[in-house]
């Protein structure tokens, strides 16, 4: 994998288990030498409620590597749900970080140089769900995290596979609501 670039960018969506599991990572991978840092240093600096941003972390005090900011796409209203994204989520993010690295998706010998804002999906309805399974959400949210760095820094999808099946794809919502109108 090269290390020559300034900017990559990626999204993977990972569904399947049980409800409110999904995981729809995107993912900003740059060096901090660049517009990306400022971008970096800016959003852990400007901190709003409801959407707090935080590094993503093993555990207290042992920051992953490359430097991984979360960014939350809900804004967090209740104690249960913040438990949930920093504690399950942040921890599953931070490994997913990790593989990428053990894979050789993001080199070894930058991981100092660069950074990753992760902009985050993870459902309101697990704040209700008394049996939520934390393992099956960490897993998917590892693995969501892990595909959509390599997406990131592969540059997948190619536009020449793009442009092959644009025609072919469409969008699974767009799909419903013209299926609704039959």
């Amino acid at each position: 994998m090269s290390d020559n670039f300034d900017i990559k960018v990626g999204e993977s969506l990972i569904a399947g288990g049980p409800p409110g599991t999904a995981a729809e990572p995107e993912v900003v991978i740059g060096k901090f030498n660049g517009p990306f840092g400022t971008a970096f240093a800016t959003l852990l600096g400007n901190q709003v409620k409801g959407h707090t941003k935080v590094l993503a972390i093993m555990n207290t005090d042992v920051m992953v590597r490359p430097a991984t900011l979360m960014v939350s796409k809900v804004t967090v209203k209740d104690d249960r749900y913040t438990n949930i994204l920093m504690g399950t989520v942040q921890g599953a993010i931070a490994n997913g970080v990790l593989d990428s690295v053990r894979e050789g998706y993001i080199p070894k010998k930058i991981v100092n140089d660069v950074g990753i804002i992760v902009s985050v999906w993870l459902n309101p309805s697990v704040a209700e769900d008394k049996n939520l399974d934390h393992k099956i959400l960490f897993d998917i949210h590892r693995k969501a995290t892990t595909i959509a760095i390599k997406k990131a820094m592969k540059d997948e999808p190619s536009i020449d596979w793009l442009l092959e099946n644009q025609d072919k794809i469409v969008h699974k919502y767009f799909e419903k609501a013209l299926d609704s109108k039959k």
